[in-house]
């Protein structure tokens, strides 16, 4: 049976053991930065490249859990929860603050 979470905090935890390899990080980071400037163009010149938003997000995250971190997407059981999850790694990734998660993760759970 598929655990719940009643809250972000609990999920947060699970979300980190799910992105113990550096390379998952990384594809998750150039999904989500990737959405910037293709949100621009969407906006500026053409509405079309709306089309192109999940499709690159989703594309570098879910290539990271199939074939590096050989995982199932959390997306699929917790759509919400995981975009704020990638949204709060990417921004720990920016503050160079993720790793310490991962290692926190770790110790917590041992089997992250």
């Amino acid at each position: 049976m598929a655990q719940r979470f009643k809250s972000f905090a609990e999920f947060w935890p699970f979300y980190v053991g799910e992105h113990t390899k550096p390379l998952t990080r990384i594809l998750h980071f150039i999904g989500i930065a990737a959405l910037f400037p293709i949100t621009g163009l969407a906006i500026f010149y053409s509405g079309y490249f709306f089309i192109a938003l999940p499709i690159v997000a989703y594309g570098f995250a879910w290539y990271g859990h199939y074939f590096v971190e050989k995982n199932r997407p959390a997306t699929f059981q917790y759509p919400l929860w995981s975009a704020l999850g990638d949204f709060k790694m990417f921004f720990l990734m920016c503050t160079g603050k993720m790793n310490d998660q991962v290692l926190r993760c770790r110790e917590l759970r041992k089997k992250c």
